[in-house]
C-alpha cells in the first residue's frame, strides 16, 4: 500500500548558542539563510539554567511570536549540550532520575508555550561502571525504558503529540546500535498509553569504532533505511566516518565528508515503502513527514558572517537535491 510522505528541510538552533540571545534574531537568521522550519535548541531556553519559570514562559511566548513574524514553523524543542553531560534517567540513585524527569516535564511546558507539540533529544549517559557490567547495564536500560514510558503519558496529558529519542554512538548513550534502537522503540511503544516515541536518526552518529562498532552499525544509510520511517526528525551533518563533526554541507567539507544526500533520500524512500515488513510496524505507525534538520555546530572561533554565508550556501545546495 503506497503512502504520500512529505520531506521538509529545516535548521537546528544550535548555531545560536552563545551567540544570539533574542528570539527575533534567531528566527530572522533562520529565514535569512533560506529555511522556514526551525528546531529550537534547549540550550537557548534551558529549564534549570535560564532564569525562573516566569521568565522562561515569557521567553517561550516571545519565541512563538518571533516565529510567526518571520514565517517560521518550529517543529520541536530539542535538547542541546547541557543534558548530555549528566547521568540522568539511568542513574543508580533516584534523586538524579527525579531531577532529569523534572527537567523534561518543564521542557514540555516550554515546548507548548513556544507553539510546538514535539520534544526530543538525549538526556542520559549510563556510567562506565555500569555498562561494563552486563547485568547492571540491563538494569539501567530497564530504568530508562520505564521512565520514558511514563514520560510519554505525561507528554500526552500536557498536549504533546510525540517524543523523540536520538540514537547515539557509545554504550553510555542508549540507544547506540541498530539492534538496541529496535529494542528501545519496541519496549517504550508496546501497549503505550502515551504519545508515540520515535527515534531521531543522525547521519553522523555512526562513529563508535572505538567501542566495537562494525558492519551495518557504521552505515548511516542502513540506519536511515531501518529507522527513517519512524524518524519524524532526521539530523543532517557532514562528517568523516570516524567522528560526529557537525560540519556544514559546503564544497570544502563535502569533498572530505561521508554523507551524500541522493543515496540518503533513496534509502529513506525505501524505509517507508517497506515499512510493513519492519518489526517496528507492530508498535509504531510510520510518520507522515520527515523533517531533514541541518544540525551544524560551528566552532566558537568561526565568525557570525562566515557562519551565515555557509548556511546560505548549504540551503541552496540541499534544495537542489
Amino acid at each position: 500500500m503506497s503512502r504520500k510522505v512529505c520531506l521538509r528541510l529545516g535548521l537546528d538552533g544550535a548555531f545560536a548558542t552563545r551567540r544570539w540571545e533574542r528570539p527575533d534574531n534567531i528566527m530572522r537568521i533562520t529565514r535569512q539563510v533560506g529555511f522556514d522550519i526551525h528546531e529550537f535548541c534547549a540550550d537557548s531556553i534551558d529549564p534549570f539554567f535560564m532564569g525562573d519559570k516566569e521568565f522562561q514562559m515569557s521567553l517561550a511566548q516571545e519565541i512563538k511570536a518571533a516565529a510567526a513574524r518571520h514565517g517560521i514553523f518550529i517543529i520541536d524543542l530539542y535538547t542541546g549540550m547541557a543534558t548530555h553531560r549528566f547521568h540522568g534517567l539511568s542513574h543508580s540513585h533516584p534523586a538524579p532520575r527525579r531531577r532529569m524527569r523534572q527537567w523534561l516535564m518543564e521542557a514540555m511546558d516550554l515546548a507548548r508555550a513556544m507553539g510546538t507539540d514535539r520534544l526530543g533529544g538525549h538526556v542520559d549517559a549510563v556510567p562506565v561502571e555500569v555498562w561494563e557490567q552486563p547485568e547492571e547495564y540491563k538494569k539501567a536500560i530497564a530504568r530508562i525504558y520505564a521512565q520514558v514510558r511514563e514520560l510519554a503519558v505525561i507528554a500526552k496529558d500536557k498536549g504533546l503529540k510525540a517524543l523523540y529519542i536520538e540514537q547515539m554512538y557509545t554504550p553510555s548513550e542508549v540507544p547506540w546500535t541498530l539492534a538496541q534502537t529496535t529494542e528501545y522503540l519496541h519496549a517504550v511503544n508496546i501497549d503505550n498509553d502515551g504519545v508515540p516515541v520515535y527515534t531521531t536518526v543522525d547521519v553522523g552518529h555512526q562513529a563508535g569504532q572505538q567501542y566495537g562498532f562494525s558492519g551495518a552499525d557504521l552505515d548511516y544509510l542502513q540506519w536511515t533505511r531501518q529507522f527513517g520511517a519512524v524518524s519524524e526528525v532526521i539530523h543532517l551533518q557532514q562528517t568523516s566516518p570516524d567522528a560526529s563533526a557537525h560540519w556544514p554541507f559546503t564544497p570544502q567539507y563535502n569533498e572530505i565528508g561521508k554523507v551524500q544526500m541522493e543515496p540518503l533520500l533513496e534509502v529513506l524512500e525505501e524505509s517507508h515503502r517497506c515499512y510493513e515488513s519492519n518489526p517496528l510496524s507492530e508498535v509504531l505507525e510510520p510518520v507522515d513527514c520527515n523533517y531533514l534538520i541541518l544540525e551544524v555546530i560551528p566552532a566558537s572561533t568561526k565568525s557570525e558572517e562566515r557562519l551565515i554565508e555557509e548556511f546560505i550556501c548549504i540551503s541552496l545546495c540541499l534544495k537542489k537535491v
